[in-house]
């Protein structure tokens, strides 16, 4: 069932619902009141007529020319006086002594011929006053009423039901030009949906679809991206692998085997690219990497140093105590950012000269910084802007290029940042920022 179709029905069957019930209480109020009128108006006309009875000298009776007198009968009503003896003095119906009959005081229901009456009997200094109405008559009142009552109810229920359909058909058409723009867009149209004109309601709608759309579309283009990259970066290894192979298949001794060796180092290094491609795709692409171990700074730093290319590990020089800290992130992309870190400062650093890998945090803080320095001959300002993008190399032939966009794809990812310094008098300076789960302790210190 379509929202238009769900909305007219709940709220058309709650309108005509309440208005029924509003009706049916004010048609029985009415009734009451109805019958309450027509009942006084009985009262009132006999208490009418004994104050007349009484206000006449006796004489009147004993002269009157018949022995009853006739009282001009009012439309829908008769009235019959009794004396204090039980003899008629006066009536407008000669033909209802049955009706007008002396009874209990008060209103009562007779029935004569078929007809239902409603009698009122009342006594005052001995006379007797009785009036009486056709129900009939009550109830084709009655009925007048009614139907006067009705009709509005009626009209005003039928018009709410049209200004509720018109209402909610203005009201829904904005998604009614929503959903066919969204059907007549085109399936590669990415481009994000206009809000103006939509009502305030709808803009939420809008703008969580719009930044799926830009999800969808940075998705898009990190794909199309990683598929140039790696297109444009596997195809010149690939090429040298080749070639060194197919010179391999031709020379013999040791021609062929420095051939098969240079492939090898060809497979090395493609497959290194590949693992950064694949690293940097993974990392941009929001994969969850969480394997549910603690992130704790001095085994993060122990398996980065480990990991990386420098077989002699006392080139590094380390703080004296790792902080009892936990960072706020999979142990694998912490790891993986410092390595790469260390592996630059390895490859671009003087070759004798050590390596100083330092922490800086203070208990409370929800930052962590590792500091990474080497005594090379440092990078001018240009390069320092270009370090950080992709496949870009101080040298054509070290390295694959994307390791410091790792780095960074890694900082910005969980709310970090990865800052290079170069003075001019040498050396080079990497800061990167790592949030901190924890600053409490939770594991013991490991000493280096």
């Amino acid at each position: 069932m379509s929202l238009r179709a769900r909305l007219l029905l709940t709220l058309g069957l709650t309108l005509a619902l309440l208005w029924g019930i509003a009706a049916a209480w004010l048609m029985r109020d009415l009734e009451e009141k109805f019958v309450d009128t027509l009942d006084q108006r009985l009262a009132q006309s006999a208490r009418m007529v004994a104050g007349l009875v009484l206000q006449l000298p006796i004489d009147v009776w004993q002269n009157a020319k018949q022995p009853v007198l006739s009282i001009p009968s009012i439309e829908g009503l008769a009235c019959q006086v009794h004396s204090p003896a039980g003899e008629i003095m006066a009536r407008t119906h000669a033909d209802m002594d049955n009706i007008l009959a002396p009874g209990e005081k008060g209103h009562a229901y007779r029935q004569a011929g078929g007809v239902t009456w409603r009698v009122f009997t009342y006594e005052r200094d001995g006379i007797v006053i009785t009036t009486a109405d056709r129900m009939d008559e009550r109830n084709m009142l009655l009925n007048d009423v009614v139907r006067l009552a009705v009709v509005p109810f009626i009209v005003a229920l039928v018009g709410s039901m049209m200004a509720l359909w018109l209402g909610i058909w203005r009201g829904l058409a904005p998604l009614t030009r929503l959903r066919e723009s969204l059907a007549n867009r085109h399936p590669d149209a990415l481009a994000p949906i206009a809000t103006y004109g939509l009502p305030k309601e709808i803009r939420p709608l809008i703008d969580t679809l719009n930044s799926l759309l830009i999800r969808i579309q940075q998705t898009i283009i990190r794909e199309q991206r990683f598929t140039n990259d790696a297109a444009h970066e596997l195809r010149t290894p690939l090429t040298a692998i080749k070639t060194h192979l197919q010179v391999a298949r031709r020379l013999e001794g040791s021609a062929a085997m420095e051939s098969l060796n240079h492939a090898e180092e060809g497979v090395g290094r493609l497959n290194s690219t590949l693992d950064q491609l694949l690293i940097l795709a993974r990392v941009e692409g929001r994969i969850r990497f969480d394997d549910g171990e603690a992130s704790y700074v001095a085994e993060v730093a122990e398996n980065a140093i480990a990991d990386t290319h420098e077989p002699h590990l006392e080139r590094f020089v380390l703080p004296p105590r790792w902080p009892e800290a936990t960072l706020a992130m999979p142990r694998e992309l912490a790891v993986t950012a410092l390595r790469n870190l260390l592996d630059n400062a390895l490859r671009h650093g003087s070759s004798d000269m050590p390596i100083t890998l330092d922490v800086q945090w203070e208990p409370g803080e929800c930052f962590l910084t590792f500091i990474v320095s080497d005594q090379g001959p440092g990078v001018d300002e240009a390069t320092l802007k270009q370090i950080t993008q992709r496949f870009w190399r101080a040298s054509k032939q070290q390295g694959s290029g994307l390791g410091l966009a790792i780095v960074t794809a890694i900082a910005e990812r969980f709310g970090g940042e990865v800052t290079f310094i170069s003075p001019a008098e040498g050396g080079f300076t990497a800061r990167l920022v790592m949030p901190v789960a924890t600053p409490k302790a939770t594991k013991p210190q490991v000493p280096v």
